[in-house]
């Protein structure tokens, strides 16, 4: 395995910052969308642009020098409203949304808001007879969103797991945090274990368990 096939895999195993840099040029990826004209593809541009703007790389600017046609600018910029349009009919906002929002101009305004009731009555978006099918704008995003909670889920359910781990190890010895765990989780333990529990890792628990000593803690912390 060379170490180009190394990053990947470091990258596949929930290490993303071993993804090599060259991997993937984000505003390229946009432009070429973009450029296809392909209704499909610009039906998931929402999904595209809320993905691409995560990654610290994404630059409109950087789009658009990769755009020399006056065409894709405007089509670039159609599409943008599209997405805004879709963001607001599921209430949702984003940071670089926001500030985009301040540049319209006022019929870009009203153009998003008019999308944005086509949405809302399942009809299709249109302009220059380009047609979006509302169903799969919405299908498509939908699927996203559920997507990203359930990564969300995953990574808060690990951060959970690794900071009891981390906290178990700054009271207990490993020994004493493996009877904790069987002991929580009615695990059996022989004789010898029970005893050294009961002599050693409960007056720890306890301890632990106690209301006011942890309302104390919680009272340095804050200082």
């Amino acid at each position: 395995m060379d170490n180009r096939e190394l990053m990947k895999s470091l990258s596949r195993l929930g290490l993303p910052m071993f993804e090599p840099d060259e991997a993937l040029d984000v505003n390229e990826t946009v432009a070429e969308v973009v450029k296809s004209g392909d209704g499909r593809l610009w039906e998931l541009f929402p999904v595209l642009l809320a993905n691409a703007s995560e990654d610290y790389r994404y630059s409109t600017d950087k789009v658009l020098q990769r755009l020399p046609e006056e065409r894709d600018h405007r089509n670039l910029k159609r599409l943008y409203l599209l997405s805004l349009s879709l963001y607001a009919f599921y209430h949702l906002e984003f940071k670089w949304a926001a500030r985009f929002k301040k540049e319209l101009q006022a019929k870009e305004k009203e153009q998003v808001k008019a999308w944005r009731k086509a949405l809302a009555s399942d009809e299709p978006v249109t302009w220059e007879g380009a047609e979006f099918s509302p169903e799969r704008l919405k299908k498509n995003f939908e699927l996203y969103v559920e997507q990203n909670a359930e990564r969300t889920r995953r990574r808060k359910e690990r951060y959970d797991e690794f900071s009891l781990a981390f906290a178990l190890s700054q009271v207990f010895s490993p020994k004493q945090s493996d009877l904790f765990r069987k002991k929580l989780e009615g695990l059996p333990m022989t004789k010898t274990e029970q005893e050294y529990y009961s002599r050693s890792v409960k007056k720890k628990v306890l301890a632990l368990a106690n209301a006011e000593l942890h309302a104390l803690a919680r009272k340095l912390l804050e200082q």
